[in-house]
């Protein structure tokens, strides 16, 4: 699976919070940020049926680190 890049444009403080947020989990923000759109394909789905195709969004998702 090809890894691609994606920028976003984002307010300093929300950025803020959500670093806030990803620390408290255990997690970079790149990784928190990978998570919440795991999670809202998944409720996608959940609501709309699968999404087709060969895409398996817990690919590249490190677990939080904290236990």
């Amino acid at each position: 699976m090809a890894i691609k890049s994606v920028s976003i444009r984002i307010e300093q403080e929300m950025l803020d919070k959500i670093a806030y947020v990803a620390d408290y989990e255990g997690r970079s923000v790149n990784s928190h940020v990978l998570v919440l759109i795991r999670e809202n394909i998944k409720a996608f789905e959940e609501a709309n049926g699968v999404i087709e195709g060969n895409i398996n969004p817990d690919v590249n998702v490190k677990p939080t680190r904290k236990q």
